[in-house]
C-alpha cells in the first residue's frame, strides 16, 4: 500500500517550502513520470495554491511545454518523493497550453473556469 497525501490531508510535514516544490517530479496513474513543477500560482487573497505548472518534455527545458493544472488534481505520494496526477497522458497531450506571456490574463475567470472544466476540478474562486 502506498502512503498518498490526499488534498487537504498531511504527510509527515504540514508545510513545504515553495523552492522544494520546484523540481517535484509528476506522475501519471501508471506510474510513469511526465514531468515536474516548475511553479506554484498562489491565490493573492486566500493565500491558497491555485495551480500548478507543469513542464513536460523537452531536454533540459528546451522544448518543454508547460500547463497549469489545478492543485487539487495532485496528491503527493510519499514512496515515490512526487505527485501523482489522476489523468493520462493523452489528457495531458491535448490540455490546455500555460503560456507564460505578458499577454495571458489570468483575470479572464472563463479562461480559468474552461481549464477547470478541462481538468474536472472544482473552481478554486467559489466562495469569494
Amino acid at each position: 500500500m502506498t502512503d498518498i497525501a490526499k488534498p487537504g490531508m498531511r504527510s509527515s510535514k504540514p508545510l513545504i517550502e515553495s523552492d522544494r516544490v520546484e523540481g517535484t517530479r509528476v506522475y501519471v496513474p501508471s506510474g510513469r513520470g511526465v514531468g515536474s513543477i516548475k511553479r506554484v500560482m498562489i491565490d493573492k487573497i486566500s493565500g491558497n495554491i491555485a495551480y500548478a505548472v507543469i513542464t513536460f518534455g523537452g531536454f533540459l527545458g528546451i522544448g518543454a511545454e508547460e500547463y497549469a493544472i489545478p492543485w487539487a488534481k495532485l496528491a503527493y505520494e510519499t514512496t515515490i518523493g512526487g505527485y501523482r496526477i489522476d489523468v493520462t497522458e493523452s489528457e495531458l497531450q491535448k490540455a490546455p497550453m500555460f503560456y507564460r506571456s505578458r499577454e495571458y490574463d489570468w483575470n479572464d475567470r472563463e479562461s480559468e473556469r474552461e481549464l477547470h472544466e478541462y481538468w474536472r476540478s472544482p473552481i478554486y474562486w467559489s466562495g469569494f
